[in-house]
């Protein structure tokens, strides 16, 4: 090989030496939360007519940044109207919430494999995470009726176009022995940025894997993550939830504390949202940041009840616990990154899921939050 080939080669190695070193060093960029500032508060009593339906049952929501919309599932069993999620418009230019900033614009029937609504009590939708053209949506199932979780992918104009693979860990078996519990499965749906992975997790423990929260522990929950992409499950995490808030009854019938949502700020760092209730102490709502950078893949792990000391779960972090806000709070359970603002940070809208009661309220709450690089 002649001497001028050999220094092409030798400076092409370099080049491709220093733009590995580049991707990597990019790869290995980290991003935290900084602040977080709470700017206002809007509710919709319930009973709120829209479009020929009610309301209510929001239980996620995300954000079309192109479009400046956000969709918000209603968790309607396809009881008071055909499963759906609204569209709706949320105005952060003045850097505040304000109900009259707010308009719902459009609501989307969810249709199953044969282009009808979905039948009554078929589904309990809970999570949203929009794709760029379409949103996949949750349902946590139904364990006492036997109807299974699902994820599914939807068009925007409501139409089926996927269904994801629910690994097996998570399926309930006739005996009661494995699975989701009733009402404690998906609650979550997030996408990263990038579109490479999409998360959700179940809100407690599944049967094999530990009990439910008590005053003294928190839930061993699983965050699973799919490659969006295939659609194909990718890795499973443990997630242990605060235990219940003190001076709770663990005996009560309405006590509880679960995960019940997540949104992504990349792939290894997402945000968690936590809501625990009892009639002693009501709701109680917590936001953290959680890292999966150091968290081990427990996807072969078939039960965690034995094993979970020798498990490392997602480090969390507290970024806001919002009784310190002095507002009342509903049963918050949906939450979603909104546009950039004028000062640089992010919006984050929580959305409550009213449960359809005359007792409750649907709120939305927004907060500015900034994400900065931390290496």
């Amino acid at each position: 090989m002649r001497k001028s080939a050999k220094l092409i080669l030798f400076v092409f190695g370099i080049l491709i030496a220093a733009t590995v070193a580049i991707f990597v060093g990019m790869s290995a960029q980290s991003f935290a939360v900084t602040k977080i500032d709470f700017i206002g508060r809007a509710i919709f009593p319930t009973g709120s007519p829209f479009q020929g339906t009610e309301i209510g049952g929001l239980s996620g929501i995300t954000y079309d940044a192109e479009k400046q919309v956000y969709y918000a599932i209603s968790d309607d069993r396809s009881s008071k109207a055909p499963a759906r999620f609204y569209s709706l418009k949320i105005n952060l230019a003045s850097g505040k919430l304000e109900k009259e900033k707010i308009e719902f614009t459009g609501v989307t029937t969810l249709l199953d494999e044969n282009g009808k609504s979905f039948p009554e009590l078929s589904l309990d939708p809970e999570g949203i995470a929009f794709t760029g053209n379409s949103v996949f949506v949750s349902s946590e199932g139904d364990v006492d009726r036997q109807i299974a979780p699902f994820i599914k992918e939807f068009s925007l104009d409501g139409k089926l176009l996927k269904t994801l693979v629910i690994p097996e860990v998570f399926l309930p078996d006739d005996k009661g022995t494995k699975g989701i519990r009733n009402n404690l499965a998906f609650e979550s749906l997030t996408l990263t940025a990038d579109r490479k992975y999409l998360f959700t997790a179940t809100e407690n423990a599944t049967v094999q894997d530990g009990a439910v929260p008590s005053l003294e522990t928190g839930s061993p929950c699983r965050i699973l993550r799919y490659d969006a992409v295939s659609g194909n499950p990718d890795a499973s995490f443990a997630y242990i939830t605060e235990p219940l808030p003190a001076g709770a009854n663990p005996l009560g019938k309405l006590t509880s504390n679960g995960l019940v949502d997540l949104v992504a700020i990349e792939d290894n760092r997402l945000l968690s949202l936590e809501r625990a209730f009892s009639l002693e102490t009501g709701v109680t709502v917590k936001l953290f940041e959680i890292s999966l950078e150091k968290a081990d893949r427990i996807e072969a792990i078939e039960s965690l009840k034995t094993r979970i000391s020798e498990v490392s779960p997602a480090q969390k972090r507290l970024l806001l616990d919002l009784e310190t806000l002095k507002i009342p709070l509903d049963n918050i359970e949906g939450l979603t990154f909104g546009p950039e603002l004028a000062d640089g940070s992010r919006g984050l809208i929580l959305v409550s899921d009213n449960n359809f009661s005359p007792l409750q309220e649907t709120q939305i709450l927004g907060f500015k939050i900034k994400v900065q690089k931390t290496s």
